[in-house]
């Protein structure tokens, strides 16, 4: 039975090459449109949909292609997205939260541009290709397929600068395996709320926190609450906060700005353990909502989603939590 897969290409390494410098940039010809594949039973739309760096992707972009895979309503049999990696994470995020259609979607890039010695471009397109052609894939959400492994969109993050084994899921390990006859899955992806927006705006800033945070430079009472929708605070450890960043936070929210809380910790889920001042405890007394497994930007687009989507009170709360 042919397959036919929708590629969307959007920019990014895989997509660049590199001068006799060694710097990587843009190029006008995608050379992903240049390789023949020899794949049985395949029939690929290829659209060149954007050709930007992932630092230049917005959320504006990330549904742009919601509402093009939305749209497309049954005629493909799985999708297969070329993106930069460095926002990759947020955009494969995005996707899996919204109410696309229930078939293969599959996000990949590359970590070296196509004429670097190595290039894994060409190999990880083939790769996303396959696992978006295969029946298993179709019930596991948004996937991002590198380097030989499948990871959920929810909890997959990179986690290094330049190796191609870049792209890991900190304590959950990857949903399956890339073999060189097999795709094999071991692990299934839960599920989750989906939304349908026609739009989505809002400006939600992150903030790390540090020792010291608050104790003198105020950086968090330099926001202001007429100019931001929400903010997301990497906190220490389980969830914790220096008390007088603490004290800041919740003079925010009494201006009405909702706070999301997750770990600055690669590893392991922010939850409310200590009841001292500026304790994850007394964080969520005051009204700061914990997320449960995601990173700082994924929490990010989590709410900015939900307050799109019109959620408010214990309705985002119990999302937010969720």
């Amino acid at each position: 039975m042919t397959k036919k897969i929708l590629v969307l290409h959007t920019g990014g390494t895989i997509s660049m090459q590199a001068d006799a410098s060694g710097n990587v940039n843009s190029s006008t010809e995608n050379p992903m449109n240049q390789i023949g594949f020899n794949l049985e039973n395949l029939d690929l739309t290829v659209i060149d949909f954007f050709n930007l760096p992932s630092p230049h992707i917005t959320p504006y972009h990330m549904l742009a292609l919601y509402h093009k895979i939305r749209d497309t309503k049954g005629q493909y049999d799985g999708v297969v997205i070329t993106h930069g990696t460095d926002t990759l994470e947020e955009t494969a995020y995005f996707l899996d939260t919204m109410a696309l259609p229930q078939i293969p979607i599959v996000l990949t890039g590359a970590m070296r541009s196509s004429n670097e010695l190595g290039s894994d471009g060409v190999y990880n397109y083939l790769s996303a290709l396959r696992v978006a052609s295969h029946d298993k894939a179709a019930d596991k959400g948004v996937l991002v397929v590198m380097n030989d492994e499948i990871h959920a969109a929810k909890y997959v993050t990179k986690t290094h600068t330049t190796n191609v084994a870049t792209f890991n899921t900190p304590t959950h390990g990857p949903l399956g395996i890339v073999m060189k006859h097999e795709i094999l899955f071991f692990k299934t992806a839960e599920p989750r709320v989906r939304f349908n927006l026609d739009q989505i705006s809002g400006t939600i800033p992150i903030i790390k926190a540090y020792a010291g945070m608050g104790l003198g430079d105020g950086i968090i009472s330099l926001l202001d609450p007429k100019k931001i929708d929400g903010v997301v605070i990497e906190a220490l450890g389980a969830g914790n906060l220096p008390p007088e960043a603490a004290q800041e936070l919740e003079n925010l929210m009494s201006r009405g700005i909702p706070v999301v809380l997750v770990s600055r910790c690669f590893n392991g889920i922010a939850e409310p353990v200590y009841a001292y001042a500026g304790g994850g405890v007394k964080l969520q007394e005051a009204g700061v909502m914990f997320v449960k497994e995601l990173n700082a930007q994924k929490a990010r687009l989590k709410l900015l989603i939900a307050l799109n989507a019109g959620l408010k009170g214990q309705e985002l709360k119990d999302y937010i939590q969720g």
